[in-house]
């Protein structure tokens, strides 16, 4: 790679003001929140901010206390911070890729450690896929958004959008590479001792995600094992 000048560096790295929209993607992994009011946020993925903004940890019974008991045992991988006041932050987490999925009344299902921002039109309610507790650490907890407007997820690398169609057939999923599905789709957790190592490496167990109906799933190229990880 040439050597740049630094006015070319600067240059090539300014921040970008193409959209309207109160979210903006600065580069692939990193997102630019401009704050008038409040937006939901993971908590610690605050990389800059500019104006008046303040940073809030979501309270204990902000949302109600199934949640609250949802977070215990969940761990640090649900955890949001409101952003408040009229300003700017930039937002990252681990150098994921970040997506812009901009909802108009649909609801989605995301796995809670890759829910990066969204904003104050979705509602957000934390899931547990059942019949999953002890079989992978920490269980399987994931994130239900709807609702209208921009909703900002994040993947490790490019990801994968997989229809699933009666007509096709069941699509089975490593739930460590699994990142979002549709709604209207309720995944069923299946296992298949045969298969070794070769499946659900991350767990210790050989366990997969069974969709079925119509909708889509989305996975990565990479198997995270941190939201499932032990604290």
């Amino acid at each position: 790679m040439a050597v740049k000048s630094l006015q070319e560096f600067l240059s090539s790295t300014h921040e970008k003001d193409v959209s309207a929209d109160a979210f903006e993607l600065e580069s692939l992994h990193m997102l630019e929140v401009r704050v008038d009011g409040m937006v939901w946020a993971k908590s610690g993925s605050m990389v800059a901010r500019k104006g008046a903004v303040k940073f809030t940890r979501q309270g204990l019974l902000e949302q109600g206390l199934g949640t609250l008991l949802k977070k215990m045992v969940s761990g640090e991988g649900l955890q949001l911070m409101k952003i408040e006041g009229q300003g700017r932050a930039y937002l990252a987490d681990a150098g994921k890729q970040v997506t812009l999925l901009r909802l108009a009344g649909e609801s989605i299902f995301v796995n809670g450690n890759d829910v990066l921002a969204f904003e104050t039109g979705i509602e957000s309610k934390i899931t547990m896929m059942r019949k999953v507790a002890g079989m992978l650490s920490g269980g399987l907890f994931n994130m239900r958004l709807s609702g209208h407007g921009i909703v900002a997820i994040t993947s490790h690398y490019e990801p994968l959008t997989l229809p699933v169609t009666a007509q096709g057939g069941p699509v089975f999923t490593d739930p460590n590479a699994t990142v979002a599905w549709s709604g209207s789709l309720t995944p069923e957790i299946v296992t298949d001792i045969s298969l070794g190592t070769l499946v659900g490496r991350g767990s210790g167990e050989s366990l997969q995600l069974r969709f079925a109906g119509e909708g889509w799933v989305v996975v990565q190229p990479y198997e995270e094992v941190t939201f499932q990880a032990k604290g």
